[in-house]
Order: C-alpha cells, then sequence, then structure tokens
C-alpha cells in the first residue's frame, strides 16, 4: 500500500470517529434538554402548593375594602373558593358553599375566602347577590393568588387546616352540602 492509500484509507476512519463522537455529544445535549423542559412541566401542573404542603401567605381584598391575610388566620381552619360569574359549574355549588359558610360561622373556627377569578366587578358583585353570599369574597388582582394554587379553572376549592397547610383540594364542584361539610369536619378533627 503506498503512502498516499494509507492517508486516504485512515482519513476516514478518523473522519467518521470524530464524527460519531460529536454526533453522541449532540443527542445527549438534545436528551438533557428534553429531561429538563420535561422536570419544568411536571412540577408546574403540579403547582406550587400540594396536599400536605404549607400555603404561601397571600392577602385578599375584598369588594367591601377588608383586607385577608392567610398568615393572620393561623389557627383556624380556611376554605378558599376560586369562582367566576360565568361559570356554570359555580353555581351549583355557591348556594351550598353559602349553606356551608352559615353553619360554621358561629363557631369562629372556621373562614370562607371567596375569590373571583378573571371576573369584572358587575358581574362578580350580581353572583354575589344572585346567591346571598355573606363571607367575604374578592378579586384576584393579577392572577396573583390563583397562581399559588395553579388552579386549573374554576371552580376549586382548597381548604387550608390551622397551621396553614393545604389538607385538601377539591378540583371541580363540591356535589352537596354533605360533601363540603364532609370535608372541613375531617380538618377540623385534625
Amino acid at each position: 500500500m503506498t503512502e498516499e492509500n494509507k492517508l486516504n484509507n485512515e482519513a476516514p476512519a478518523e473522519e467518521r470517529s470524530s464524527f460519531s463522537w460529536g454526533k453522541l455529544a449532540v443527542w445527549v445535549a438534545v436528551f438533557a434538554l428534553l429531561l429538563l423542559v420535561a422536570i419544568q412541566l411536571r412540577t408546574s401542573t403540579e403547582g406550587t402548593v400540594q396536599v400536605g404542603e404549607k400555603v404561601p401567605d397571600f392577602t385578599l381584598y375584598t369588594f367591601e375594602g377588608e383586607e385577608y391575610a392567610l398568615s393572620e388566620l393561623r389557627g383556624k381552619v380556611v376554605v378558599v373558593n376560586f369562582w367566576a360569574s360565568w361559570c356554570n359549574p359555580c353555581e351549583e355549588e355557591a348556594a351550598e358553599l353559602q349553606q356551608a359558610w352559615e353553619y360554621y360561622q358561629p363557631t369562629g373556627e372556621v373562614v370562607f375566602l371567596g375569590i373571583a377569578w378573571t371576573d369584572a366587578d358587575t358581574p362578580a358583585a350580581e353572583y354575589i347577590e344572585k346567591f346571598q353570599i355573606t363571607y367575604p369574597n374578592g378579586h384576584d388582582l393579577g392572577t396573583a393568588i390563583s397562581q399559588e394554587f395553579r388552579i386549573t379553572g374554576v371552580p376549586e376549592t382548597y381548604i387550608i387546616d390551622r397551621d396553614g397547610v393545604l389538607a385538601k383540594a377539591q378540583l371541580g364542584p363540591y356535589s352537596s352540602l354533605q360533601a363540603i361539610l364532609a370535608d372541613i369536619d375531617a380538618v377540623l378533627a385534625q
């Protein structure tokens, strides 16, 4: 074999070898990027608050101008209900939530907070009047509170225990007053 043939025969093997390493490096980088994206997606869909975790502090400013900071409600069970005036399933549970509030209100152990999600003032006020809701309600200004809970829609109800830990997440409407009372009673019994 001549010197020229040796060089020609060796060059393609070297090129193939370095090309394989380059290909492998690209595939490893692509896999790592996909893994990172998958982890981020899973984290974002799980939400920042899971049952058993402490709920980050938030402040609800009610339509009446009152402020309710979650941190100031420690020692009480807090029921947070996200709703919207245009939401038919919200209407299905509105009367039962009000009845549950009336049931627990005399004890002072349970606080209800209604949060109008992406709703305008007039329809929200009409909704509250229509269902004669008397527990504190307000807008989620800038959707800051709903982002903490990573709500996926309305209605969603979260029950927070006396220590500020999320005890129950109800995605979708409650089916009955008894279901609401059972969930709250379970948290009160802790």
